[in-house]
C-alpha cells in the first residue's frame, strides 16, 4: 500500500505544473525528441531539462537516448493506474 501511496505522490507532484502538462500535451501525440519539444514549449533547455527529470523520476515519461538525442514517451501504464486511483477515490463503500 505504502509503494501505491509513493507512486501516486510522485505522480501528483509532477502533474501539478503547466508546463510539465505542455509537455505531456504533446507527448499524447507520439514519442518526441527534447529538440521538438524545445522548440514547442518555448522553454530553456535547462528549464526543459529540469522538468523532464521530474517526469522521468515519476515514471510517467520514459526516455530513450539515441546519440546526443532524448527521446521522450509516455508511460501509458501509469496513466491508467493514475486515472484507476482517482476512480477508486470517488467510490463509496
Amino acid at each position: 500500500m505504502t509503494d501505491l501511496l509513493d507512486t501516486q505522490s510522485r505522480v501528483w507532484k509532477a502533474l501539478a505544473d503547466t508546463n510539465r502538462l505542455r509537455i505531456i500535451t504533446l507527448l499524447q501525440g507520439g514519442e518526441l525528441c527534447a529538440c521538438k519539444l524545445l522548440e514547442t514549449v518555448h522553454i530553456g533547455q535547462p528549464t526543459l531539462s529540469h522538468h523532464m527529470k521530474i517526469l522521468c523520476d515519476s515514471g510517467l515519461v520514459i526516455p530513450r537516448k539515441e546519440g546526443k538525442w532524448v527521446h521522450y514517451s509516455l508511460n501509458t501504464v501509469l496513466f491508467k493506474q493514475a486515472a484507476q486511483y482517482l476512480l477508486a477515490c470517488t467510490e463509496q463503500k
